[in-house]
């Protein structure tokens, strides 16, 4: 039945409004939801016998093994009905089909504590958009629900409080640099992603964490190039040598995606210190490249690694990244000789590289 409002009207064409809607459930169907397990119950039964409690807007009787429950309902008995039919098909997919359907039927659910309908609403409302005012009202049944119940909620509406964000983007980036074969699809996609997110510290953390790696892959690809520590006949030698070569360049153009995406968000400072305290991995460059076996396993190697270089060195000259003096002399002092044997052995001078250089020396 309706319960009366204090604000409805006395009139008594409103009674019908009003009337009863008996309907005939089954107490081993309905014993799914904890109200009725509880009201059911022998304890709960006995003393609604024993006090007689037919005056209480919910209440039961014993007549023939039929009980006769008065729930009191504020508004459209619709829902509620739902609800019931829900106990009895558990067809959760096919009902809660929209997150306003979802945030109505939560609060019917919660009031007659049918655990699985709810599970079943949070987890549709977290899988799905919502509208301002939807998010509103999950924002007001939040704290009607458990704490692992609304764990998930709470991540979308307060973003950066939880880890989620930078390991979902995290898995996203290397989604676009491990992706084959549409590889530069992914690329643009994620890349739009990061500029849309929400969260600018959540993509930089992102970000930061796959520039580490990819740098670290490099440095180590060229350092076992530079300084071989095995022994083995020619062509096992050189095959190793090629695979670190390969390493150095597949990492290095993830490396100059990364570059771009940083600077793109201007969230490439920490980058920036990094990359000018980079002496041991200038010095393993110099040493790769007056060496000629480069030269037709990766000749593209040098100019990724500038233009790595040339994109950082021209956000700082831009002030698009704000760094202190000791790093920016840094970065001219480690990577203008890497510049310079480029330059020396990197023959014939490519168009494009001739302009790479050009541009590098003049933002130096």
């Amino acid at each position: 039945f309706i319960d009366r409002s204090p604000f409805d009207s006395s009139n008594p064409s409103d009674s019908a409004r009003h009337s009863d809607l008996q309907i005939y459930l089954h107490s081993r169907v309905i014993f799914r939801a904890k109200y009725f397990s509880a009201l059911l119950s022998d304890r709960w039964q006995h003393q609604a016998n024993n006090q007689n409690a037919g005056h209480d807007s919910r209440t039961i009787a014993n007549c023939n093994n039929m009980f006769h429950l008065n729930l009191g309902v504020h508004d459209d008995p619709t829902v509620h009905l739902t609800v019931l039919q829900l106990l009895y098909t558990y067809d959760f997919p096919t009902v809660i089909a929209s997150a306003s359907t979802a945030l109505e039927i939560l609060p019917v659910a919660l009031e007659l504590l049918f655990e699985d309908c709810v599970k079943a609403c949070v987890k549709f409302l977290e899988a799905v958009p919502w509208s301002e005012e939807e998010e509103k009202r999950v924002l007001s049944l939040i704290p009607l629900l458990r704490e692992e119940e609304s764990k998930e909620l709470l991540a979308r509406v307060s973003p950066g409080e939880d880890d989620f964000y930078e390991e979902m983007l995290h898995g996203l980036i290397e989604k676009a640099m491990y992706s084959q074969p549409n590889m530069a699809f992914v690329k643009v996609f994620v890349a739009k992603l990061l500029r849309d997110f929400s969260s600018r510290e959540s993509a930089r953390r992102a970000l930061e964490r796959a520039f580490d790696a990819n740098l670290r892959i490099v440095k180590e690809s060229l350092e076992q190039y530079s300084s071989p520590d095995f022994r083995g006949d020619h062509n096992e030698t050189e095959a190793i040598q090629r695979l670190h070569l390969h390493t150095a360049m597949t990492n290095g153009r993830h490396l100059l995606w990364l570059v771009e995406r940083m600077i793109e968000l201007k969230v490439a400072d920490l980058a920036v210190k990094q990359w000018s305290e980079q002496a041991a991995f200038t010095v393993d460059l110099q040493k790769a490249f007056r060496d000629d076996a480069w030269r037709n396993i990766v000749p593209g190697l040098p100019a990724v690694i500038l233009r790595c270089t040339c994109k950082l060195a021209s956000a700082v000259a831009s002030g698009t990244i704000l760094s202190s003096r000791q790093v920016r002399m840094k970065l001219v002092k480690d990577w203008l000789p890497v510049l310079i044997s480029c330059k020396d052995n990197v023959s014939p001078m490519l168009p494009s590289h001739k302009t790479l250089y050009l541009e590098l020396e003049e933002t130096f």
